[in-house]
Formats: C-alpha cells, structure tokens, sequence
C-alpha cells in the first residue's frame, strides 16, 4: 500500500481537506461525533496520511493550557485520531501518532488526551501513560471541579517539562462540550 503523509497546521487546509477529515472523523466514530468535538481539534497541528483511495488517518494536536502543581504548562492535546475502517490495524494509527508526538516533544510542556478503550492500545504501546493522579477542570461557573470520569481515560506524555507528578492534579482549561 502506498501512502502519503504530511504535517499541516489548520490554517494551512483546504476546505476539501478538512472537508474530507471531517467525513473521516463521522464515519469512524459511527455518528458520536458532533460540532464540539470537530471544534476541539482546530486550532493546530494535523497529520494526515492519504492512500490511493483518499484521505486514510488522520489526528491533530492543539495547544491547552493545563494547571500542574501551580504552574500552568503548555499542554500538546492530541484530538480527533482515527483510521479509516479498511485500513486499521495497518501502522497508520502509529504514522499519524508519531508526527503528533513529534511536534508534542518539541513544542509542549507535555502531551495529554483522552482514550477510548479501544485508542488506548495504540498509545499505550507508544509509551503514553495513564493518568494515575485527579483531573479537574476550571468551570467558569464553579470554579475548579473535579472530573473522576476522566481519570480513567487521560493519558500524558512527558516532555519539555518532565515528569509529572500524579501526586498533584491536573487542571485542565475549560472549552464547550465534553470537558476533556
């Protein structure tokens, strides 16, 4: 199989590209992908990979900023991965992961998301590592508000700022729509 792949940022897209990645996105996640979610993935880094059938994987990572032992750190969060359906299980999940990790490693403080149980094989085998601390977010409402659902599902990198320390939580930014 032949594939291309290249790194751009989402001013630097085509509407057929993002048109494209968002029908990706729809289809691989069987219609539990809304406007929000697409949302959280603009604003950054794209790693697309093309085959002679089109667009095949895809994944972004945009800037958030991520409270840690009461420093706010730049936070590299990988969003909207997926593989098209005919070609999973092909390394095209670990080309795209690997140019998101890249730009993770070099311009982040550190590297976070969210997985499902599915995803979390993929980046667990790339040395991401589950969350072992509390996840809160800044509610602009409430204050500070602990997310325990999350807590099972966030994966970090360290990078340019080292270990963390999941003896001290992790607050996250707030945006609209799932709060991780």
């Amino acid at each position: 199989m032949t594939t291309r792949a290249h790194t751009a940022h989402t001013a630097d897209l085509a509407p057929a590209d993002l048109h494209a990645v968002r029908a990706l996105l729809d289809a691989a996640f069987d219609g539990d992908f809304g406007d929000e979610d697409w949302d959280h993935g603009l604003g950054g880094m794209h790693a697309l990979v093309y085959d002679a059938s089109g667009l095949a994987a895809h994944g972004a990572v945009v800037m958030r900023r991520v409270r840690h032992r009461g420093r706010w750190l730049r936070a590299g969060y990988v969003e909207n991965v997926a593989v098209r359906a005919d070609v999973r299980r092909t390394g095209l999940g670990g080309r795209v992961m690997a140019e998101l990790e890249r730009v993770v490693d070099r311009a982040y403080d550190f590297g976070a998301l969210s997985a499902s149980e599915d995803g979390a094989r993929l980046y667990t085998s790339r040395g991401w590592r589950l969350w072992r601390g509390q996840v809160h977010a800044l509610n602009p409402r409430d204050g500070v508000v602990r997310l325990p659902e999350e807590e099972d599902s966030t994966y970090v990198r360290p990078a340019l700022a080292g270990p963390l320390d999941p003896a001290h939580e992790l607050v996250f930014d707030w945006r609209d729509g799932d709060v991780l």
